[in-house]
């Protein structure tokens, strides 16, 4: 009996200590994951001294470029990625803001970490809206294509084949306009102090000219804005008066900024000018309109962009424009602050008759190693704040692609409806839907090269991590 009991006395022991052997085991495991999650969490959570000492030397060369080109504006840095711009004292603050019922403020706090990736960014994406884009994005056709069509009858394209008939005579099967198509373009807005400065020429000599809505381009203000025109933005109220505004410029291009809508259709049947739809950011911060949206358009085909009437004296009422009476319109102060920073951070140079010496001196803006050094620096403290974004590092420029897909292999259709007028069969869509890659200039074909053949697309708003990514055929053939 005693034998037997201490077998069991055994057993007993060699069960308990497998018993304490796995709680240890459990234990240490928990401890191990908790320690390696912790530091995994640390590595993601600790900025390199190396990216703030880089973002900070940039932050004091945008206060420097600032206040060697603001007009009068100054920059109060924050950290290493905010900062504040504000107005000098004595600046009348007469915009009234009707909605929140007061005047606008004197300053205005940016993030230069997310204004750098966010305008870099958009140097590589297309702003056409095409059938690529729909095709690839989820639920493209049946919820985004609705979105783009007025007077649609539903908030969803439940006829995918009466949207089609809607947006095929302005949907090109691919993007029409290449990242660095063209050099230095010109960004002309519309405001009166054009007619204070004569800037006919200088635009002239652009690579390319953008252009708003109604804004006239005759002779009578030949030598305040030029007669070149290659690309124009408008919006659904510039469409009755088109065909007057473009008087015979069969090239010039029209990007309709919001959605296609009986007056669009209408006029685009008696030109024969390619049309498109806009496919851009929506910046709920900083500058608003049409003018900043052609800035958007300019940027993603082009290498330098000036722009010309963006500027107003401060403390007016009323938007004046070069070409009618003055009417209501944007926040001033806001815009112009933002169109500075824009400017300090190499996105943009501006031209104004409120700079008296008009020497091309740009040498306190960053310099393009400064802003490409910045850039990563801002790319790292992004993903080191978001721990998933680990899984994204390994991607490089394609780190922000959040839908992925692939071209159709076939070149598609060049945009238009089996029945288009006569009118519209003499298009020059095909200039630019079935241009030769090797019709590019090098700039293009290198940065086609460089992007591996994908061309990316924001897909909402301004978040730096929503693009949709398409992948076109190998390059071999497009040479």
């Amino acid at each position: 009996m005693r034998s037997h009991h201490q077998g069991g006395r055994s057993k007993l022991t060699v069960l308990q200590l497998l018993c304490a052997v796995a709680v240890f085991s459990v234990l240490l495991f928990t401890i191990q994951s908790s320690f390696f999650s912790d530091n995994a969490n640390r590595k993601v959570n600790i900025l390199r001294p190396e990216d703030i000492q880089i973002l900070s030397e940039f932050q004091s060369s945008v206060q420097q470029c600032v206040r060697d080109r603001g007009l009068g504006l100054s920059a109060h840095i924050i950290d290493h990625c905010n900062l504040i711009l504000k107005f000098p004292q004595g600046t009348n603050s007469t915009w009234y803001n009707a909605q929140f019922k007061i005047f606008e403020p004197l300053e205005f706090k940016y993030n230069v970490c997310e204004a750098v990736l966010l305008w870099e960014q958009y140097r590589n994406m297309t702003t056409v809206l095409t059938r690529e884009y729909l095709d690839v994005r989820p639920n493209g056709w049946l919820d985004y294509a609705a979105m783009r069509i007025a007077q649609l009858g539903a908030d969803k394209c439940y006829n995918r084949t009466l949207c089609e008939e809607h947006l095929n005579v302005i949907l090109p099967a691919k993007p029409p306009f290449h990242p660095r198509q063209f050099h230095k373009c010109a960004v002309v807005g519309n405001s009166g102090d054009l007619l204070k400065t004569e800037f006919g020429e200088e635009i002239d000599s652009h690579d390319a000219v953008f252009r708003d809505n109604e804004a006239p381009v005759n002779e009578k203000y030949a030598k305040y804005v030029g007669v070149k025109r290659d690309f124009r933005l408008v919006v659904r109220g510039a469409a009755r008066n088109m065909v007057k505004i473009l008087n015979g410029s069969d090239n010039e291009v029209l990007i309709i900024k919001s959605v296609t809508h009986r007056d669009f259709n209408e006029m685009i049947k008696t030109i024969p000018n390619p049309v498109y739809l806009f496919q851009g950011i929506v910046l709920r911060r900083g500058a608003k309109g049409t003018g900043m949206k052609s800035i958007e358009l300019a940027l993603s085909m082009c290498d330098i962009v000036d722009i010309y009437g963006f500027t107003v004296d401060p403390g007016y009422t009323e938007w004046t424009r070069y070409f009618s009476t003055p009417r209501k319109g944007h926040n001033p102060l806001q815009g112009r602050a933002y169109y500075q920073l824009l400017e300090c951070l190499g996105v943009i140079r501006i031209h104004s008759p409120m700079r008296s010496e008009r020497k091309e001196d740009w040498s306190s803006v960053p310099s393009r190693e400064m802003i490409t050094r910045a850039h990563a620096s801002a790319l790292r403290l992004q993903r080191s704040q978001q721990t998933t974004s680990l899984k994204k590092d390994g991607l490089g420029q394609f780190g922000n692609c959040k839908v992925w897909g692939d071209a159709d292999p076939r070149k598609g259709p060049v945009s238009g409806s089996p029945d288009m007028s006569e009118v519209r069969k003499k298009s020059d869509y095909k200039k630019w839907e079935v241009m030769p890659f090797k019709s590019l200039r090098k700039e293009a074909r290198d940065h086609y090269v460089q992007m591996q053949g994908v061309s990316q697309y924001k897909m909402d708003g301004n978040k730096l991590d929503d693009l949709v990514c398409v992948r076109h055929r190998p390059l071999e053939s497009e040479t």
